[in-house]
């Protein structure tokens, strides 16, 4: 139990560490916030953001896979693929949903483990399929109809005023872009941890997660943005997407309201693609041949791709540890 426990942190680190560019980019290269400022901020909101609902935690916990054909060495197994298949991409560079590797190797231990029978498919499809296709598309939606708006409220006004005012507001946007993204991720390894302890009979099922569950989760997710920002810095921060304020503003607050009535519903959806879509949109409002749709194809080829591939390797990891007799 103890390796589960450590792997869960470790996966919400990774997770944390993986997202911080999505979280903090727009408020970044729009001078809304110092890059410091940005990155502290938005360590501090992800921690307060797992306590806002516990929603998300029991979907996992509960709706997504059998809780009864579980064993901690299945959810090991779940997390070792989610780990792996975000170190592989990082690596690579290319774009993954942390929320989906984790799902996806928790469903490929799960199907190796106790068959079909084991994955609940209703919950699978309304509760993680659906609403990660409908995430992304709602941000777009809601970040060009904020930017149109704001465009025709303030198109006359100088624009020295107006971006002094939106660089205060994206201040207000980033905040709850960050706490949104605390909330939505730092739940997924709650709730793997409650599948666990449920499991080993720690914990009944239906019921919360423990305070110590809470706290573990939302520290690692909080410690990895911190680093992850830290590292961006070193960096250059050379991925960093230009956005004049009142753009940054509609694509913060965009994604922001995606990923807080995800939360809040209980959908497990990526952060980093409800965001994606917020940005696209309030891009795409000056002009669609200025916004570069790559990234829509990369969002949905990541979509398509990372679920079955962290399955996969979640399998390989719960085969290889069957074969060697864990008893995680």
């Amino acid at each position: 139990m103890a390796l589960v426990v450590v792997a869960a942190l470790c996966f919400a680190f990774s997770n944390g560490f993986h997202d911080t560019f999505d979280v903090i980019s727009t408020a970044v290269s729009t001078g809304a916030a110092p890059p410091q400022v940005a990155i502290a901020m938005a360590a501090l909101l992800n921690f307060a953001g797992a306590f806002i609902s516990v929603a998300v935690a029991a979907t996992v916990a509960g709706d997504i896979v059998e809780a009864s054909a579980i064993t901690p060495t299945v959810v090991l197994a779940g997390l070792i693929g989610a780990i792996a298949w975000n170190l592989a991409t990082w690596r690579l560079g290319l774009p993954s949903s942390s929320s989906h590797a984790l799902l996806g190797g928790l469903l490929g231990a799960t199907l190796v483990a106790a068959g079909t029978g084991a994955v609940l498919g209703h919950g699978v499809l309304t509760k993680v399929l659906v609403p990660g296709l409908l995430a992304p598309l709602a941000a777009f939606l809601l970040g060009l109809a904020l930017i149109v708006l704001i465009y025709r409220l303030v198109g006359h006004r100088r624009p020295g005023p107006v971006s002094r005012a939106f660089r205060g507001a994206q201040v207000l946007s980033g905040g709850l872009l960050a706490l949104g993204h605390g909330a939505n991720d730092a739940q997924k390894t709650m709730g793997v941890v409650m599948l666990a302890l449920v499991a080993k009979g720690s914990l009944a099922g239906g019921a919360d997660p423990p305070l110590w569950v809470m706290l573990g989760a939302a520290a690692a997710v909080a410690l990895g943005t911190y680093c992850g920002g830290l590292r961006m810095l070193r960096g250059g921060g050379s991925r960093i997407i230009k956005m004049d304020t009142a753009q940054g503003f509609s694509a913060q607050g965009a994604g922001a309201v995606a990923i807080l009535v995800s939360t809040f519903l209980g959908y497990p959806i990526s952060s980093t693609h409800a965001i994606s879509g917020g940005v696209l949109g309030a891009g795409a409002a000056k002009r669609f041949s200025v916004v570069r749709w790559g990234i829509a194809g990369n969002i949905v080829t990541a979509w398509l791709l990372t679920l079955p591939a962290a399955a996969a390797v979640g399998a390989l990891a719960y085969g290889v540890a069957r074969l060697f007799g864990s008893g995680a």
